[in-house]
């Protein structure tokens, strides 16, 4: 199959690719493959008012170096591109983002140039629907500082799709049904469209409370990415330059939750988890480790 390949200069738009999910898509037939899709990013650079705005909104500081969460939010435009690309068979109003693992291999320069480039990576059929796979790789020359593969799901597609190999099986969630509790606080009650300023995700279900209901929640609730952001910046990070950063999403976090942070130390990873207050089932859970650097640093990703 011929690859489809679509490139950037600029910051992908957001209503233009947001228009395009308002468009029907072809579908995928039982047997069917996925098309052979690559978006690249060219002379991606990090404009300090971005920077300064992931800071404020999940409590990263400035001085700091670029954290392995950053490039998923910066680069979040790129796979919103591809699941709204003509050629991409399912409807991205669909999709939902249940499974992270970003892989820095290097700091970040805030001032450099760099190349971004996203990619369908594999896909694997479950109970109650379908797995994609999207892989992304940052580079600045020929050298990979940053990469990730990030899991969506579609609901109700099911069957084998032979013509397309299924990715690896996923990791599990680790277990902190013993962990400790570490802090306790409440979450932010409002700023979902700035943040969909910052990934180019303006769904309603994060910023509508009119919209969220309609799909079946309670109240429009936090992207995944600064919830994500604002454990980070409660959590001691890997001393090391390399490390990868597992996150397996399990549930909404409302505007405004009372919320508590466990973790504790398995192997050689920080492991931890969100809640909501009173809530047993897990909102979040991470793994974040030192990782060597080598091409293997997202094997047995999903």
């Amino acid at each position: 199959m011929t690859p489809i390949i679509e490139r950037y200069h600029r910051a992908p738009s957001a209503p233009a690719f947001m228009a395009r999910a308002l468009l029907p898509v072809r579908g995928l037939r039982q047997g069917g493959a996925f098309p052979r899709l690559v978006l690249r990013w060219s002379d991606l650079r990090i404009a300090p008012h971005h920077w300064a705005a992931y800071c404020a909104a999940t409590g990263a500081r400035e001085t700091e170096p670029v954290p392995v969460l950053y490039p998923h939010v910066l680069g979040f435009r790129l796979q919103m591109a591809l699941l709204t690309h003509p050629a991409f068979p399912l409807p991205v109003w669909r999709a939902l983002q249940i499974r992270n693992r970003l892989a820095r291999h290097a700091h970040i320069d805030r001032a450099a140039s760099f190349e971004l480039e996203t990619r369908i990576a594999g896909h694997r059929p479950v109970a109650k629907g379908l797995e994609v796979e999207l892989s992304s790789h940052l580079m600045r020359g020929s050298a990979c500082v940053w990469e990730s593969r990030v899991t969506f799901f579609y609901r109700g597609y099911h069957g084998r799709f032979d013509t397309d190999p299924p990715g690896a099986p996923p990791l599990p969630a680790p277990d902190l049904s013993n962990a400790p509790i570490v802090e306790r606080w409440h979450m932010p009650v409002s700023g979902g469209w700035h943040f969909g300023a910052l990934t180019g995700d303006y769904n309603g279900i994060h910023w509508s409370r009119w919209y969220a209901r309609r799909f079946g929640f309670q109240s429009a609730f936090i992207h995944p990415q600064r919830v994500a952001g604002l454990c980070l910046a409660r959590l001691q990070e890997p001393s090391s330059e390399a490390q990868t950063l597992d996150l397996w999403l399990r549930g909404p976090v409302p505007y405004g939750a009372s919320v508590e942070l466990a973790a504790g130390i398995g192997h050689d990873e920080l492991q931890f988890a969100l809640s909501l207050a009173g809530d047993p089932r897990r909102a979040l859970v991470g793994s974040w480790s030192p990782r060597p650097t080598g091409s293997d640093a997202l094997d047995g990703a999903g």
